[in-house]
């Protein structure tokens, strides 16, 4: 098969819970555990960091990478969904798998005849670590899909565990309240094993410290080193970064400019302090150089990011309410918002965040999941958001830009899936 063909093979002939939802989640590990073995347990061949959290675990993971690169180890990134190319999903020292390596991989799955019906996701995760095998890493910052303890990448044994925040998303497979969410989150956490907690609140606390103390593995917060740095934007030649100072590795600039941004790097800098107790030797010179340049070295999208135009397009993923309780302000002095998001979340919270007398537009990923933006432009009339519909987020794009020329910036967000097709739409039109 070529390229093509693989992808196709993929998104058709396995069940993929990005483009059709809950039909597609397989919990337990029995078949990733077989599907890994009849790979030759790829995984146990280089040192992993666990990264599970409901928002900023993709932000965490790439920095983590981008600083571990930085510090001379060769490095492996998994992480979940992708944006614009399947490729993106699994890196070595920022470097995506290449076209032939999905093909060849897919090859050797088609020959085992394999006894089975892995998911898009388990049939993926083994790629990676089978990817990240072949190129001898050192390290690979492996983030889970969806959950934690029934998550296919929970096969591992990692140096670390790293939890980044608890909020509702995914109910339908990981429970409706907080505590039944943090406990799956917390099925990452294996014995004898560190594992860092970021943003998570003191009524959650417990769930973490009761599995931590069950795995007698050591247990440590983000909260120390959240309290004793400031921070602020400044420009540097002609870039903007978040500025943190006091931190234990100096003063550090970060390209990441979101207002949830600065937990994040409290939750990298912690981790790195006992990646360091481990015998995982890291300079603050390759943590300030990592954080600076995470996007650069690692491929990074989509996190406040801006694509520089008259008005210039900042993007960004967040797509759950947690997410959009940081996002709501950070947008309020922006006129012009796209949004779209899919069909299987309960997004009226999100749009009763969302600043009012704003020109929207109303748009919509094209994915199966996707909520149609005729439904969402009805959704947001019910919370007093005004706006046009526009079916294909090309056509918005085009609208916002045309109605926004005297603005700095337009808004566009909602949805991973609806970033990765602008993202697209705007190379290809560029």
């Amino acid at each position: 098969m070529n390229y093509n063909e693989a992808i196709e093979f993929l998104y058709n002939q396995t069940p993929q819970f990005e483009k059709i939802g809950a039909a597609a989640y397989k919990p337990g590990l029995n078949t990733t555990h077989r599907l890994d073995n009849a790979f030759g347990n790829p995984h146990n061949r280089y040192k992993t960091i666990h990264v599970a959290g409901t928002n900023g675990k993709g932000s965490t993971s790439h920095t983590l990478a981008a600083i571990l690169q930085s510090a001379g180890y060769k490095t492996g990134l998994y992480t979940s969904p992708h944006l614009v190319s399947f490729r993106e999903r699994m890196r070595v020292d920022g470097k995506m798998i290449s076209e032939q390596e999905v093909v060849d991989f897919l090859n050797r799955y088609t020959q085992l005849k394999f006894d089975g019906s892995p998911s898009f996701f388990e049939l993926t995760t083994i790629m990676a670590f089978d990817f990240f095998a072949r190129h001898n890493v050192d390290i690979a910052v492996i983030e889970t899909g969806l959950g934690g303890r029934l998550d296919s990448t929970n096969i591992i044994t990692p140096l670390l565990s790293v939890i980044t925040n608890i909020s509702k998303d995914h109910t339908a497979q990981l429970g409706n309240t907080l505590p039944e969410i943090a406990a799956e989150k917390a099925g990452i956490i294996k014995p004898g094993r560190s594992v860092v907690l970021g943003g998570i609140g003191e009524d959650l606390l417990p769930v973490f410290s009761s599995k931590a103390k069950e795995s007698d593995a050591p247990l440590f917060t983000s909260d120390d080193i959240r309290r004793s740095f400031n921070y602020r934007h400044v420009m540097d030649e002609n870039k903007e970064y978040l500025q943190y100072t006091d931190t234990p590795f100096g003063t550090v600039l970060s390209e990441l400019t979101g207002d949830y941004q600065p937990e994040n790097m409290a939750t990298v800098m912690k981790t790195v302090q006992i990646l360091n107790e481990n015998d995982i030797a890291i300079p603050a010179e390759a943590v300030r150089e990592g954080i600076k340049n995470v996007c650069q070295l690692t491929g990074l999208a989509g996190r406040w990011m801006t694509i520089p135009g008259n008005p210039s397009i900042i993007m960004d993923t967040g797509h759950n309410l947690g997410g959009w309780e940081k996002l709501a302000q950070q947008i309020a002095p922006i006129k012009d918002i796209i949004i779209g998001f899919v069909k299987d979340k309960d997004i009226s919270p999100i749009l009763s965040l969302l600043p009012k007398n704003h020109r929207y537009y109303f748009t919509s990923p094209s994915i199966p999941r996707a909520l149609p933006a005729a439904d969402l432009a009805e959704l947001a009339t019910q919370t007093g958001l005004k706006g046009e519909i526009y079916p294909e987020v090309g056509k918005a794009i085009e609208a916002a830009k045309k109605a926004a020329k005297n603005e700095k910036h337009i808004f566009l967000g909602g949805s991973n899936y609806l970033v990765g097709e602008a993202l697209e739409y705007l190379r290809e039109t560029d």
